[in-house]
């Protein structure tokens, strides 16, 4: 059967529908998943990159390696793969066979492969006269450099230009431990049977392990693949057979994903003008997956907690995770798939994009998940982190395979979005959709960049809407204030690569001063104030084209303003008390009201708050408390701010400030500060009381009134609130004397279980339910509620479970410890635990990838004091030494001196502010 493997989008260069390979066998099952396009590292495939050009590197056997760079050479190009695999789910290893249909296209004596890890037994070279005549293959030379994950394969004589020329390799390897390449799985039955599975997983750079490819974006082939199987196993491919798989003992938890991913599916068709491509779409979930999904073209696979969905113990956060996790990945069926970016390096057109399509196709297939706040919190949520030096660009250059899989970040992801979000509300709706479908459909089976998508969102006048005087205008008449961007000649490449290819994030200050208004942009640096030594020169060189948005006390209208340069002063035609600037917060840039605008608007939001839109109110809060991490706000005037909030009417403005409160006292409580502490809790419960007390124990009301209550009574409880307490003992023992039987609100079930685990006695029973749930969501919740235990025994045998990895498997560690860190019993041991298995836990996870970063980040980036800062560098100082290095390292160092910075600047203050508000 013709597949492509896409792993990042493999795709028929001939425009024939294919599809991914995946393999599931059920009962000793087998997946062989994923799409390989192989993909891989930056450097030029011409070689600029490498810093002497008269080295050579050496092989494996001491010959000389015939080339020296990270990526392939583009001379041989490869056009289809015949792969036969034989997978031995007894012995736990694979025996293969292939054969490589390729194009030279310069002449050479070598063609350059990547494999890693694999034994390459015989390899063999046929001319098209060859196969023509049926005379056997020329036995080639092979020769291996494992550092840069390649072989080369020497032939006989010189392969002539423009000639197809057929590569036979035969090779075989062992399943992988870990969840990359082709691995193995496993899952228990209700009977107790354990059984296993055959996994492929390749992106960014893991296709080398399961089989000799060219594991580059830019290299699209066609595969047929074959797969020997014992006939009680179950093989899944992508030829046409359309469903949903779960083990089953889980097919009861499939219903509600398979209702969506056919909603979503029709939306996408519609949104882009494409059918989808392909005759079929299966979505499996895998018992072990390291991530969240992957989108083979065809079958997408899914860790269980990112596609079952059991009504019994799955909250209403746990359905708009499922659903935005399914239109993630159906988005990237047309943005990485059928258009896959050239290089790494614009992995956010893939990312960016496909994180952007949740807001979009969530919004119109489920309208009741009110998903645009959920998609605000991602935009905040990403500025923590770009507001650091340590950050990146949203495009930037990746060369080894650690640093690709480093890009797979909050930036690529939350940070491309957000960008796409803020283009679409410059140029409207409607024309960002008409570029973006232009983009597609002449992209479609072909590599794109940057540039690609910019010069389309410029030309995307369909004919209809396109005159003699070379402008574009729409069809329905556009408002007198809203910017088209042909109309103003502005150039969206040049405005764009303002945002893509210098990182950070702006600060827009604004001062009135009359009818005019005053914009000054900089760089926002968190941690960083002005009167620093370093500041100036982080300025240096930064210059955003901002479009700016704003409403005025006298008119509602939203106002545009293109800012490209460091300063400007806009005209103000009537009177006016109040200016709030970027309107419902659709930019991606923090302001700052200098003079007495924040004293205006607070003073706006105490007298009638419903004057600003709810999604302003909310940016109001999330960036005066990131002026305050700035040096630019007084935290008391942001606090000032929040007074309001009892009287707020929008839930997520309402939980907006009470995140930062939470996370004031959750700081200061790790650093067991308890004059403040103890005082903070008293204001909570008694500025929050009337909220808090109208919470009930159940799954009722709208997806916000249900996020209030999960955050409010977890809140309430967290700070030994009584009644809260109460309730929650009271559910759990009845919970109990069911034998687990008793059904809880999905809702409350968290923080049923949290205050249950405090016990000896319902810690121990929780961990056995632990072991007997068959629902993701379920034992998500319970590991949750276990790892807040205040007796450091019991966290120290959650760690070692999850280093067994049998009732808490591997690949849930890295949300283990970062749980663990998050406990005040918990955060020196976990960080101890790090520092201690380092090189056990580079055995479990690759040194990049998203576990590690989350291990390095969770059980470090919450300290805030010097000792601990000191501790933390010297460790990463002596990983350095033994050849690790990561961008985390240099993230988590400046988070923990902000967090230093923070308490230094605002202990006092908001020990003052709390005396006088209690």
């Amino acid at each position: 059967m013709d597949l492509v493997f896409h792993n990042s989008a493999m795709v028929n260069i001939h425009g024939k529908l294919i599809f991914n390979i995946y393999i599931v066998f059920y009962c000793s099952a087998i997946i062989l998943p994923h799409t390989c396009i192989c993909s891989q590292f930056t450097s030029s495939s011409n070689g600029q990159h490498n810093k002497d050009p008269g080295a050579f590197t050496v092989a494996t056997n001491g010959e000389p390696f015939p080339w020296h760079e990270l990526r392939l050479p583009t001379k041989v190009v490869p056009l289809h793969y015949d792969l036969f695999i034989h997978p031995n789910l007894t012995s736990l290893n694979f025996v293969a066979s292939e054969k490589i249909e390729v194009l030279v296209r310069e002449t050479t004596q070598f063609i350059i492969l990547h494999s890693n890890g694999l034994d390459i037994m015989n390899a063999t070279l046929q001319s098209e006269e060859d196969l023509r005549y049926r005379k056997s293959g020329k036995k080639l030379t092979v020769l291996s450099y494992p550092a840069h994950q390649q072989i080369a394969l020497l032939v006989p004589e010189k392969l002539m230009a423009d000639l197809r020329y057929s590569v036979a390799i035969d090779f075989q390897a062992k399943l992988a431990d870990g969840f990359e390449g082709f691995y193995k799985s496993t899952y228990r039955t209700l009977g107790g049977e354990t059984r296993t599975i055959a996994v492929m997983d390749f992106e960014p750079t893991q296709a080398r392990m399961a089989f000799p490819c060219f594991d580059e974006p830019l290299f699209k082939a066609n595969f047929s693949i074959k797969i020997r199987r014992e006939s009680r196993h179950i093989a899944l491919s992508n030829m046409p057979k359309v469903s949903i798989y779960a083990s089953p003992d889980k097919w009861s938890q499939t219903h509600y994903a398979l209702e969506a991913s056919l909603k979503l599916l029709d939306f996408y068709e519609n949104y882009f003008d494409i059918h989808y491509p392909l005759p079929k779409l299966d979505l499996v979930a895998i018992p072990d997956f390291e991530s969240g999904a992957m989108e083979n073209w065809g079958l997408i696979t899914y860790r269980e907690t990112s596609l079952l969905f059991d009504p019994k113990t799955s909250s209403t956060s746990d359905k708009l995770w499922v659903t935005k996790v399914i239109a993630h990945e159906l988005a990237h069926q047309w943005f990485g798939n059928l258009v896959t970016m050239e290089w790494w390096n614009d992995l956010w057109l893939n990312e960016g994009f496909a994180t952007y399509m949740e807001l979009i196709s969530v919004n119109v297939t489920y309208p009741e998940l009110q998903f645009d706040n959920i998609f605000l919190n991602k935009c905040f949520a990403v500025i923590k982190s770009d507001s650091l030096n340590s950050s990146h660009p949203v495009s930037k250059q990746a060369e080894t395979p650690t640093q690709i899989q480093e890009m797979f970040d909050d930036v690529s992801y939350n940070k491309g979005a957000c960008l796409l979000n803020m283009l679409k509300d410059f140029l409207s709706e409607e024309k960002f959709k008409k570029g973006i479908i232009h983009y597609l459909k002449k992209f479609s089976y072909r590599n794109a960049k940057n540039d690609d998508l910019w010069s389309s969102l410029s030309n995307s006048c369909l004919e209809s809407d396109s005159t003699s005087d070379g402008f574009c205008y729409s069809n329905s008449k556009t408002t007198s204030n809203t910017l088209s961007f042909l109309e103003e000649n502005v150039e969206v490449q040049e405005m764009m690569t303002t945002w893509t290819l210098q990182k950070g994030i702006p600060l827009l200050v604004v001062e009135q001063e009359g009818h005019s208004l005053h914009l000054r942009q900089e760089r926002f640096l968190n941690g960083v104030f002005r009167e620093d030594p370093e500041w100036a020169a982080l300025q240096e060189r930064y210059l955003w084209h901002i479009p700016v948005t704003y409403s005025t006390s006298y008119s509602n209208a939203i106002h545009r303003h293109l800012l490209t340069s460091k300063i400007d002063t806009l005209y103000l035609p009537e009177k006016t008390s109040w200016v709030k600037l970027n309107v419902d917060s659709n930019g991606y840039y923090i302001v700052h009201y200098e003079g007495h605008g924040w004293d205006q608007l607070i003073t706006l939001l105490n007298q009638n708050h419903t004057l600003l839109r709810p999604k302003d109110r909310i940016g109001l809060i999330h960036d005066a408390f990131q002026l305050v991490s700035a040096g630019r706000l007084t935290l008391d005037k942001a606090l000032d701010l929040t007074r309001y909030l009892q009287h707020e009417t929008s839930i997520p403005a309402l939980l907006q400030g009470l995140e930062y409160l939470e996370l004031f006292y959750r700081t200061l409580d790790r650093r067991n500060i308890s004059d403040v502490t103890e005082n903070l809790k008293h204001y909570l419960l008694q500025y929050f009381k009337p909220v808090i007390d109208m919470q009930s124990w159940s799954d009722e009301g709208s997806v916000w009134d249900r996020n209030l209550r999960s955050s409010l009574l977890k809140l309430a409880c967290y700070l030994n609130h009584a009644p809260c307490i109460r309730k929650a003992s009271e559910l759990f023992s009845q919970w109990m004397e069911s034998s687990g039987k008793l059904s809880i609100p999905t809702d409350v079930l968290k923080i049923v279980y949290s205050v249950g685990a405090q016990t000896a006695e319902g810690w121990n029973y929780l961990l056995e339910q632990y072991g007997l749930s068959l629902s993701g969501a379920e034992k998500n919740k319970i590991l949750y509620a276990l790892s807040t235990s205040k007796h450091q025994e019991k966290l120290i045998k959650l760690i070692e479970l999850g280093m067994e990895g049998k009732v808490i498997k591997t690949q849930d560690l890295a949300a283990l410890l970062y749980m663990i860190a998050r406990n005040p019993k918990g955060q020196q041991l976990a960080w101890n635990f790090v520092k201690e298995n380092w090189t056990h836990l580079l055995k479990r996870f690759e040194l990049g990838s998203f576990p590690m970063r989350m291990i390095i980040s969770g059980t470090t980036a919450h300290f805030s004091s010097k000792d601990e800062l000191q501790e933390v560098k010297l460790f990463f100082e002596s990983l350095k030494t033994q050849g690790s290095h990561l961008e985390i390292f240099q993230i988590v160092l400046e988070t923990i001196s902000k967090n230093i910075k923070w308490l230094e600047n605002n202990l006092s203050i908001l020990r003052n502010w709390l005396l006088i508000s209690i």
